[in-house]
């Protein structure tokens, strides 16, 4: 909603200074700087790869049909922190096994698939692969950033740093291409929308925080499961504050992600 009205990294690189702000002042104020240490280059690189697989995201959804990169971009962000965690040797239970699959295809479902229309291009997909790959990348390198909840704001910190530094480069490069950095109205609709856009920032920020709490709490194959869900909340937020339709398919991911999470919970 927020890039209806200014450009998308704008509202990117000014919700994520908002939250390295807010996240710099809890670090001194908790001494986070004590736990300083080699597991904070897991969350610079988390903050690179974030934007970098935001932007290809991006530019894969304006060559190509949403219905084809949406779904391949949320199966990244669960598939990758998932084969890391078996890899490492998780072993899911029955009931869980039976849990991800349900909620991955809901997932996937809830993101509104397309299997007719043109051929997408060999761009498109390669933009999109990338893209998941990075989702789900940040997802598998902010679980290992810290082990400590004073550390976890210093990581979060660093992420978001980088985040701004990416981000803002990106910004930079953009406007020099002639691209506008800011809507016809100005500074005056980014002032007019800071408290939204410190919601996105201080929300991103906290999403990033509980999964690594959820982490080192719990099964990373469950967690990384259940943080892949967030398809399912874009398209029931966008039924009830925008009222937009919710497809036959889109009702019936929703509805499988309520299941898988259900058999999740109960293996």
């Amino acid at each position: 909603m927020l890039t209806r009205r200014t450009p998308a990294l704008t509202v990117v690189v000014v919700s994520q200074i908002i939250a390295v702000t807010v996240l710099g002042a809890i670090v001194v104020a908790t001494g986070g700087w004590s736990e300083a240490g080699p597991q904070l280059w897991f969350a610079a690189a988390a903050g690179v790869v974030g934007p970098a697989a935001m932007l290809c995201f991006y530019r894969a959804l304006a060559l190509g049909p949403m219905g084809v990169v949406s779904p391949l971009g949320a199966l990244g962000g669960v598939v990758v922190p998932l084969g890391v965690a078996l890899v490492l040797g998780e072993r899911p239970g029955l009931l869980q096994v039976s849990g991800v699959v349900v909620a991955v295809a809901g997932v996937v479902l809830a993101s509104g698939p397309q299997t007719g229309g043109a051929p997408v291009q060999r761009q498109t997909l390669l933009l999109t692969l990338v893209a998941a790959l990075g989702f789900g990348s940040v997802m598998a390198l902010i679980a290992e950033a810290s082990h400590t909840l004073t550390g976890l704001f210093l990581a979060l910190f660093v992420q978001r740093v980088c985040n701004v530094a990416v981000g803002g480069g990106a910004l930079l490069v953009s406007v020099r291409r002639g691209n506008p950095g800011l809507s016809e109205g100005g500074m005056g609709v980014v002032w007019a929308s800071l408290p939204a856009l410190a919601f996105v920032g201080l929300a991103d920020v906290a999403a990033n925080g509980t999964y690594n709490l959820a982490a080192h709490h719990g099964p990373v194959t469950v967690a990384a499961v259940l943080a892949s869900l967030y398809p399912v909340v874009t398209a029931l937020a966008a039924r009830g504050l925008l009222g937009e339709r919710l497809r036959v398919v889109q009702a019936t991911g929703a509805g499988l992600a309520l299941v898988g999470t259900l058999l999740l919970a109960t293996g």
